[in-house]
C-alpha cells in the first residue's frame, strides 16, 4: 500500500471510530503474529501445514493421543509464554478504556487482549484460551505450570482430581463443539454494534466468520484491516490491506 493510500485509509478508519457509539472489535491470528505467535493457516508457513492437528474425538478416546497432544503443547509453550501484546493489542485496549469498544470478539487463544489491559469480561473467546486447562467434565481449572510438572514426572497429565475427568487445554479443538455461551455473547454484541471492526482475520473460519457479515446485513458499518484480502472485502465500508499494529497505533494514537 502506498503511503498516501495508507494515510487516507487511517483517516477514514479514525473517522468511522469517532462516529461510532458501539464498536465490536473482531480479531484473528494476524494481530498476534506481530507478537511472534505463528498462525495456523497461512499457505506453506501455517502450523497446520507442518503438523496435523489432533481431533477432539481422538483426544477423548485415546490416552496415547492425549500424551502426544500434551507433548506438543509443552514443547511449544516457551514461544507463547514469551509473547507480549503489541501495538495493535494496546490500541484496542485504549479504545476499550475510552468506552468506544463494547467487546472484543477474538478467534485467538493467546490471552494477549487481557494482557494488554482489556477487562476479561469484555473479551469473548470463540476458540478458548491456551493459557490454562480445565476438566472436560466438571470444568475445574488447572494451571499449565502445574500440569507440565506432572507431565515431566509421569509422562502424562493425570485425570481431574475432583471428578476423574479428562483434563484438556481450554481451547476449542477440531471436532469440539463451539462454546455456546461465547457464541451467544458474540451474537448479542454483534446485534447492537454500529461498527464492526475486523483486525487480522482471514474471515474463512465459520461459524465465527459469520459475525461480521451479520453485522453488515443488519446495518452496522464494516471495516477490515488485514494483510491479505478477505471474502468480505467487497461488502466492507473500508478494507485496508496493512499491518495491524502500525495501522491501529496511528488510529488510536499509541505509536
Amino acid at each position: 500500500m502506498r503511503r498516501d493510500e495508507r494515510d487516507a485509509g487511517i483517516d477514514a478508519l479514525r473517522a468511522m471510530l469517532e462516529d461510532a457509539r458501539r464498536v465490536v472489535v473482531f480479531t484473528g491470528a494476524g494481530i498476534s503474529t506481530e507478537s511472534g505467535i505463528p498462525d495456523y493457516r497461512s499457505a506453506g508457513t501455517g502450523l497446520w501445514n507442518k503438523i496435523k492437528p489432533i481431533e477432539f474425538g481422538d483426544f477423548v478416546r485415546s490416552e496415547e493421543v492425549r500424551r502426544e497432544s500434551w507433548r506438543r503443547r509443552f514443547a511449544s509453550r516457551e514461544g507463547w509464554e514469551a509473547a507480549k501484546p503489541n501495538t495493535g493489542h494496546i490500541a484496542v485496549a485504549k479504545l476499550v478504556g475510552e468506552g468506544k469498544v463494547v467487546a472484543v470478539v477474538t478467534q485467538n487463544v493467546d490471552n494477549l487482549h487481557q494482557d494488554s489491559g482489556v477487562p476479561a469480561d469484555q473479551v469473548i473467546e470463540l476458540h478458548g484460551n491456551n493459557s490454562y486447562a480445565k476438566c472436560l467434565s466438571c470444568t475445574t481449572r488447572y494451571e499449565l505450570a502445574d500440569l507440565k510438572a506432572e507431565f515431566k514426572r509421569l509422562g502424562a497429565v493425570p485425570p481431574c482430581s475432583r471428578c476423574d475427568g479428562i483434563v484438556k487445554t481450554a481451547t476449542i479443538s477440531f471436532g469440539q463443539p463451539m462454546p455456546e455461551e461465547a457464541m451467544a455473547r458474540a451474537q448479542a454484541v454483534t446485534d447492537i454494534c454500529d461498527l464492526f471492526l475486523v483486525l487480522g482475520s482471514s474471515l474463512v473460519v465459520h461459524p465465527a466468520a459469520g459475525f461480521p457479515h451479520h453485522a453488515k446485513r443488519r446495518g452496522a458499518k464494516l471495516a477490515i484491516v488485514n494483510r491479505e484480502s478477505t471474502p468480505l472485502d467487497p461488502i466492507a465500508d473500508l478494507a485496508l490491506r496493512a499491518e495491524i499494529g502500525p495501522t491501529m497505533g496511528f488510529v488510536a494514537g499509541v505509536n
